[in-house]
């Protein structure tokens, strides 16, 4: 695949009345066809293409499987023709499905999890990252190491062991599922010759490099998780810090101003704001999509940034009992009392601030990611979905429960919650949440991100009994969503108290549609629970408003605001409010009170064993 092939046409952005398809049917009636955007979203598992007209109605949607590669254990691969592929063919698809003419196209826009693409430097091919020989032998061009990969463990501890003034802005520590420590892998893995070749992308970048051909970085790719310290941030003077990329042992990625990584923004490298005009679709890019060249191209994001795009824009009437679009324009302050919260797997939280605020667990704050000259800040559980389904599945009553949730023809989720109703009623208690009174569930299984920042916290259960029953299994469940939304507060409340002022919590993902945990965290954590009217393509529609923005961009290079374009393409969807019953929000703050304790049992249980097992023979 070419991807060096540009196109030659000259591009004017037309005005938003002359961007308006004019067609001429056989007895010379004229009509408008409205103008189209496209979001493109590269999640783990699959990718997606919506089509969203001008109102900021989604008209078309689709989605392809993408491939996923696993070598070794805790090894996660993927391969940038394989997603590019499916990425066309899911835009042919939603184009179709909406009966959309190509021409109607006026911009793209791209988000996709933060994983490692590599590509040759001197042919634009990618490189395999598959050890030992890195040589492509089964030919599908593994080039991506997932976000989720976990490969570079030693080099992360490298890394941290620095110390280094950076890492204050990923919460004191680099992740493992963070790039640099990836890139620090391959050099250590890699043919020397091999490595001095490679140049690096976050997904995001790559798939907007093969749209357009050109050599941009999105600042939400490079500061939220390569390590960039924007320029005047600090005493940053190019963004990329050599002093610790040399400390590192990636002196090499320091040669000829930092090219490989994307070089010196205005020296010999771009660098752009969400949805900020990156170029257009070349002619192979277009003819792969089955569109024309031409069409502006948008800065992309992080996947979850997307989800924050999609949803904290919608105007809201927290006094009726919907979200409404009936209320004046929102103003970009009401960002910063918004937190949104991503929910799949796992679940990401999203606040934006005017000035810096440092948290604890909490990564960022990063500058001008989203919006030029302000924050964000990016806070997550490990697992949330994940840990609903463990949770549900290791049960003892699992396999009868499942069967009886297909007999009604219902998903297990809604049955457990249906079944919580009747043991509810059956034992004329005020509330579901009463039934759990005397069940204490933590639930950091898979270790906690937020706000404790700590790998090694796990589970533990106060109220276990012997019963195998289904009751005791929508009893444990019930208990996991109580956890969630417990944690919630907690990271909101360590937000809050470090400066953010959290006031509502806008959702999106599978999670929106479970009625009990939305209520549970709506009490919990006593604000407003905001659903989205695109429940499962909110960041897709996210992706689609980058596009809306790429395409407002007039001669000058100037564009119309992100958060006036959210606001003018948000849906209204509905709010789910605190519960009134004062006796619940007693219980659920004596339970916050028992989690934080069982936190704490925990830490210090832990250092007391490693005190008594210090210096045994092994």
């Amino acid at each position: 695949m070419d991807r060096n092939h540009h196109s030659n046409m000259p591009y004017r952005q037309p005005s938003r009345q002359q961007s308006r398809q004019m067609s001429v049917d056989p007895h010379h009636e004229v009509r408008v066809v409205q103008q189209h955007y496209i979001g493109i979203d590269v999640g783990t598992g699959s990718a997606r293409a919506c089509i969203m007209n001008e109102k900021g109605d989604i008209v078309g949607l689709a989605s392809e499987a993408i491939g996923l590669w696993q070598p070794e254990t805790g090894f996660y691969e993927q391969s940038t023709s394989n997603i590019w592929r499916c990425i066309c063919d899911s835009i042919k698809r939603a184009m179709q499905q909406g009966n959309i003419d190509a021409n109607s196209i006026r911009g793209i826009g791209f988000d996709a999890t933060c994983s490692l693409a590599v590509f040759r430097e001197d042919t634009d091919e990618p490189v395999a990252v598959t050890g030992p020989k890195f040589d492509n032998q089964d030919g599908n061009d593994r080039n991506v190491i997932l976000w989720l990969d976990h490969r570079p463990v030693e080099e992360t501890k490298k890394i941290n062991a620095t110390d280094h003034n950076l890492l204050r802005y990923v919460g004191g520590q680099m992740s493992i599922e963070m790039e640099i420590p990836k890139v620090l892998w391959l050099k250590n893995n890699m043919p020397k010759e091999l490595f001095d070749k490679c140049k690096f992308y976050d997904l995001t970048d790559a798939l907007t490099h093969l749209a357009t051909g050109n050599e941009t970085r999105s600042y939400c790719s490079v500061v939220c998780k390569q390590g960039f310290v924007p320029v005047g941030v600090d005493g940053s003077v190019k963004g990329w810090q050599g002093d610790f990329l040399t400390s590192i042992g990636l002196e090499d990625l320091c040669q000829d101003d930092f090219k490989r990584m994307g070089g010196v923004n205005g020296v010999n490298g771009h660098y752009f704001t969400a949805g900020e005009k990156i170029g257009v679709l070349s002619d192979k890019a277009a003819a792969d999509m089955g569109l024309v060249p031409g069409i502006a191209v948008g800065s992309g994001v992080i996947d979850a940034y997307a989800g924050w795009i999609g949803t904290v824009g919608a105007k809201v009437n927290l006094k009726g009992d919907s979200i409404s679009s009936d209320v004046p324009k929102n103003h970009v302050s009401q960002a910063f009392t918004r937190l949104a919260a991503v929910a799949g797997t796992s679940t990401c939280h999203l606040a934006m601030s005017e000035k810096p605020v440092f948290v604890n667990g909490v990564w960022g704050p990063y500058r001008d990611v989203l919006i030029p000259d302000y924050w964000m800040a990016e806070g997550g559980q490990s697992a949330t979905g994940e840990l609903l389904k463990h949770v549900i599945e290791t049960h003892p009553a699992f396999n009868e429960a499942y069967s009886v949730a297909e007999s009604f023809n219902a998903n297990i989720y809604d049955y457990l919650n249906e079944h919580l109703r009747e043991m509810q009623e059956k034992a004329d208690a005020p509330t579901i949440s009463y039934l759990g009174r005397h069940f204490f569930f933590y639930g950091d299984l898979f270790g906690n991100r937020s706000p404790i920042a700590d790998p090694d916290m796990r589970g533990s259960i106060i109220g276990l009994s012997s019963d195998k029953s289904i009751d005791s299994l929508a009893l444990h469940y019930y208990a996991t969503m109580e956890f969630i939304a417990l944690q919630t507060h907690q990271i909101v409340e360590s937000m809050n108290t470090a400066g953010h002022v959290i006031s509502s919590i806008f959702m999106s993902g599978s999670q929106c549609q479970n009625d009990v945990l939305m209520s549970l965290m709506a009490t919990a954590c006593d604000m407003p629970v905001l659903i989205p009217r695109y429940v499962h393509a909110a960041v897709v529609h996210g992706a689609a408003m980058l596009g809306a923005k790429a395409a407002s961009t007039d001669k000058d290079g100037k564009s119309e605001a992100l958060w006036d374009i959210m606001d003018r393409l948000s849906k209204p969807g509905k709010a789910v409010y605190p519960g009134k019953d004062e006796q619940e929000k007693k219980l659920l703050h004596t339970k916050y009170e028992v989690f934080l304790e069982q936190i704490a049992q925990q830490k210090r249980i832990r250092t007391n064993i490693d005190e008594a097992v210090k210096g045994w023979k092994r």
